[in-house]
């Protein structure tokens, strides 16, 4: 079986139902800072995970199942990712 290397590019975000008070305060200081035309900011978190598979699917499965188990708060937090072929 061969072997190749995936990238999972996983972004995180809070739903938009969800307060974002870490946003609104990045949006405070960079106002403060002279950046008066942002409406708002949301903050969010980003993942960059190797994986080592047999095939792109496998690698979309297995991504899709650790951030369903461990990385995503579905309760308020919403996900998409992409994967890409690594040399």
């Amino acid at each position: 079986m061969i072997t190749l290397m995936y990238q999972a590019n996983i972004k995180v975000t809070l739903k938009k139902t969800v307060a974002d008070p870490q946003g609104l305060t990045i949006k405070h200081a960079l106002d403060s800072l002279g950046y008066k035309d942002i409406d708002s900011v949301r903050a969010g978190k980003f993942f960059i995970i190797n994986l080592k598979s047999s095939d792109k699917a496998k690698a979309e499965q297995e991504t899709k199942e650790m951030c369903e188990k461990l990385l995503v708060n579905p309760v308020i937090e919403e996900y998409s990712f992409e994967i890409k072929e690594i040399k």
